[in-house]
């Protein structure tokens, strides 16, 4: 199957070289190139692509609003070119809150050290983002940044990073869903019996960014439990993407910093590039940011944390598993699950990339399948 790509881009070298590199695949055609975000717009309708390359900083009109227009008449994937920086990071966050599905480094030699891994990377992605839903996204919340004024922008989604993409794990099939549908648990309603959690961990990747803003908005300042989070994203995003929650969410957000004591309304970031652990030493729960393991795919890595959570806390946990490519999370929520925590998922229908949490569920670990816009309001009635 050749996936059909429409690139939009007003550098004419950008636009050669792209196209070389993802026509050379064998998998990938070109279709059309736009050198404009209107001619982007136009081009999206009459070609229908299955997956659209875009770039912010446009004559005539900007990436963003593109990838506002395109949503609005004919949704399609879209991947977004963005620079590695804090500025880049709060532009590439609006992108995907606009309904961009991934993002990648525009200059290529930040993605990739030689050519051959520069070429599977951009093909790998391409591929992946072409079995994304981006119709999947609920409506913004009432507090998000596409509904309020003057919204703060920050970072996006994390691309795989640089030295690990070319080994990440696998992703579901990219062409036709499995021939036989996972099993998921029925939805048990607890209200009224909310359970006691000493800690509630997230972990996310591809559409996780707004995943993550429309569940965590939902929640009271007073939350009884502490929070920590973990979205692949490189280190330049993460802290941007923290700003941002947090001026958004009723809880406090940052990103987490080592020595850092967990406590109820807070949500921590894990650091892009780094991995974070959470040891509970005399009854006090503190956070471990240790170097990102050139051996893990993922930096951060959702394994990894939750394999903290569940020796630190076992048996009070809640791990959540939100949308994504792979299966990180998979494993570190049956080491959870072994010592009796609770896991859920968010449900295929909602899932930007129905990876991580089809991974955990066809594991059998999810206690509870969820749309997204049930995940919230779920966490108000289910956790003391």
């Amino acid at each position: 199957m050749t996936v059909s790509v429409l690139v939009v881009d007003d550098s004419g070298f950008f636009r050669k070289r792209l196209t070389e590199i993802l026509t050379g695949s064998g998998q990938i055609k070109v279709v059309g190139v736009a050198t404009n975000g209107r001619e982007g717009v136009e081009l999206a309708e009459k070609l229908r692509p299955d997956v659209i390359t875009m770039d912010y900083e446009m004559p005539v009109m900007d990436g963003i609003s593109a990838v506002r227009e395109i949503m609005k008449k004919h949704p399609v994937p879209v991947l977004m070119f963005s620079s590695l920086t804090y500025e880049g990071a709060r532009v590439t966050l609006d992108a995907l809150e606009a309904g961009a599905v991934d993002f990648l480094p525009k200059n290529f030699e930040e993605i990739a050290r030689d050519s051959s891994q520069l070429q599977k990377i951009l093909i790998d992605r391409i591929l992946d983002v072409a079995q994304s839903r981006p119709g999947a996204r609920p409506a913004p919340a009432a507090g998000s940044a596409s509904s309020a004024p003057a919204p703060r922008e920050t970072a996006p989604l994390r691309p795989r990073s640089p030295s690990t993409s070319s080994t990440r794990p696998a992703s579901p099939p990219r062409t036709a869903q499995p021939a036989v549908e996972p099993e998921t648990p029925r939805r048990t309603t607890r209200r009224g019996s909310a359970k006691h959690y000493s800690v509630v961990g997230i972990g996310t990747s591809t559409g996780g960014p707004v995943a993550l803003q429309r569940v965590l908005t939902s929640l009271p300042a007073s939350f009884p439990a502490p929070i920590v989070l973990v979205q692949h994203m490189p280190a330049s995003f993460t802290p941007a993407f923290a700003e941002r929650l947090n001026k958004l969410c009723q809880i406090q957000v940052r990103q987490a910093e080592d020595g850092d004591v967990l406590r109820p309304g807070l949500a921590l970031l894990a650091p892009g590039g780094k991995q974070m652990m959470i040891e509970n030493r005399g009854g006090q729960a503190r956070v471990r940011i240790l170097p990102g393991d050139e051996r893990l795919n993922y930096k951060p890595c959702v394994d990894v944390t939750f394999g903290s959570l569940a020796r630190s806390f076992p048996g009070k946990t809640l791990g959540v598993i939100l949308t994504g490519m792979g299966s990180d999370g998979k494993d570190g929520c049956r080491m959870m699950k072994q010592t009796g925590s609770d896991i859920w998922s968010q449900d295929e229908k909602t899932s930007v990339i129905y990876g991580m949490p089809m991974a955990v569920a066809r594991a059998g670990l999810s206690d509870e399948v969820l749309a997204l816009e049930e995940i919230g309001p779920r966490l108000k009635e289910g956790v003391a």
